[in-house]
């Protein structure tokens, strides 16, 4: 696995353990369709919630926050609108964004909510 893989697997793991200390259920990860994949699908109460992870090592390109483009929003709620058809549900739902920085020490984490409107 290359580099940018291993980060971002590190990212997925840490973000889901964010979720599940707050006390968030973790559904289903790396849930793919031909639109592209979901990161995490939880639920948070009777909300389901779609979570993008965005890791980032350094700054040197920005915070991992600043790396969500309004193509990439865009991208996100169309995979939303495809998992929630093929799930057929009718619940409530929402998308986040779990940033995570990886660095000397602990990593810092940023869990925004409802961060991508639709």
């Amino acid at each position: 696995m290359d580099k940018r893989k291993q980060t971002g697997q590190q990212g997925e793991d840490i973000a889901a353990s964010h979720l599940i200390e707050k006390g968030y259920k973790v559904v289903q990860r790396n849930w793919r369709c031909s639109v592209g994949e979901l990161d995490i699908i939880a639920e948070n109460g009777d909300t389901l919630v779609f979570v993008e992870v965005r890791t980032r090592s350094s700054r040197r390109f920005g915070s991992a926050e600043e790396s969500i483009t309004p193509a990439k929003r865009a991208r996100l709620v169309e995979l939303a609108h495809a998992y929630l058809q093929e799930d057929e549900s009718d619940r409530s739902w929402r998308i986040d964004v779990v940033a995570v920085q990886l660095g000397p020490g602990l990593p810092q984490i940023n869990h925004i909510e409802n961060a991508v409107g639709w």
